[in-house]
């Protein structure tokens, strides 16, 4: 009966049972074909695969816009001048007063806005992604800390002031960054004891600016509080072209090693499979973050939780989950710029664009931390 039955039906036999030509397998049986019928998996994919692809450009064109909005807004709020004024004092038709309210005023800070917002969100979103722990970021694991403690340190201290003191504030962002990942390395690098000792350098750090503080002249506080909340301030062009050019340094570097950072959140053993070099890699990304978040604190100090939030955000927004560059970038221009107007205008006095980013991200790190214990995991 077997053999019978083997022979009726070419699907009952030995062989391998696939799909006969011209269609796919009917529900009902199998092995045989409807006639007409086109498989329909390829069309479930790619629909899939282009509302995923269009959502991504409305998210990352709805941010451009936003940004905009928020440029435009940093240039024309309590400006005596008129919009094209305004305008024709951006394309160099301005008289003498216009081009110094606009050139020295304005114009600067915004751009170094625009540019601390970039740097911390795409440092955030390495550390996040590569150590794959939402807790890790440069603000929360000490090394904006480390560099707060140096530029203290140097002001305090030393009497330094101006590029003296950016130089100082790299130096100590480096050398955390240093420090945490000696400590945490036991023959590799794991993103969970990252975080802790990231943690507890965080708490060295801030007991030491604390002795400085207590321990230092009045005057001498005041200055050195600036680089303890983060403010954007009145730069210098200077100060402005010397973070533009270590922004514009490292993106390349970030974009091209971007696609082995995704592959590193599929785990350590599948990346390896996949023939990249885990350490290698995990090292790099971390010390491109650390070269961000240090160039960004040395121009306008510890800006808090632009990079713990930006890249969540970004993700949040998305489709799907991964290492989204530019939206990343986008969310931590947006939070800096409105951070800013918001303490320089909507708050009735000056407060540095550090403190109103804290209160922002902190109900942020208070609803992370309850959502994983609800769902009873840990950070």
């Amino acid at each position: 009966m077997n053999g019978a039955r083997a022979l009726a039906d070419p699907t009952h036999g030995p062989g391998p049972r696939g799909p006969r030509p011209g269609g796919p397998r009917t529900a009902d049986h199998p092995g045989t074909v409807r006639p007409g019928v086109a498989s329909s998996t390829p069309d479930v994919v790619g629909g899939r695969s282009r509302r995923t692809g269009t959502r991504s450009r409305v998210v990352v064109a709805v941010l451009v816009a936003l940004v905009l909005t928020l440029v435009w807004l940093h240039l024309a709020v309590d400006n005596a001048m008129s919009a094209p004024d305004l305008l024709r004092t951006l394309v160099g038709g301005g008289e003498s007063g216009e081009n110094f309210v606009v050139f020295r005023l304005r114009l600067p800070r915004l751009l170094l806005g625009i540019l601390v917002g970039a740097a911390f969100a795409l440092a955030g979103a390495l550390f996040q992604t590569t150590l794959r722990n939402p807790l890790a970021s440069p603000d929360i694991l000490g090394v904006s800390g480390g560099a707060s403690l140096a530029a203290a340190a140097a002001i305090l201290l030393g009497g330094l002031s101006g590029t003296a003191v950016s130089l100082a504030a790299l130096g100590g962002a480096v050398a955390a960054a240093v420090a945490i990942y000696a400590l945490a390395w036991r023959s590799g690098v794991s993103g969970y004891r990252f975080v802790l000792v990231g943690v507890a350098v965080a708490f060295l750090v801030n007991a030491g600016l604390g002795y400085l503080i207590s321990r230092a002249a009045v005057n001498d506080v005041r200055e050195a509080l600036v680089w303890m909340v983060g403010s954007l301030g009145t730069p210098a062009w200077a100060d402005v072209a010397a973070l533009a050019v270590a922004v514009l340094v490292l993106l390349p570097a970030v974009w091209l090693l971007a696609p082995r950072v995704r592959i590193l959140q599929l785990g350590d053993d599948t990346a390896g499979g996949l023939g990249v070099r885990v350490e290698v890699t995990r090292l790099t990304a971390l010390a491109l973050a650390v070269a961000l978040a240090a160039a960004a604190t040395a121009a306008a100090g510890p800006v808090a939780f632009v990079a713990f939030v930006s890249a969540p955000v970004a993700r949040r927004l998305l489709p799907t989950a991964g290492l989204a560059l530019v939206p990343s970038a986008l969310v931590g221009v947006a939070l800096v710029l409105g951070a800013d107007l918001a303490g320089q205008h909507l708050l009735g006095l000056q407060v540095p664009v550090g403190i109103v980013t804290g209160v922002l991200g902190a109900p942020y790190l208070l609803w992370l931390l309850a959502t994983a214990n609800r769902g009873g995991r840990g950070t």
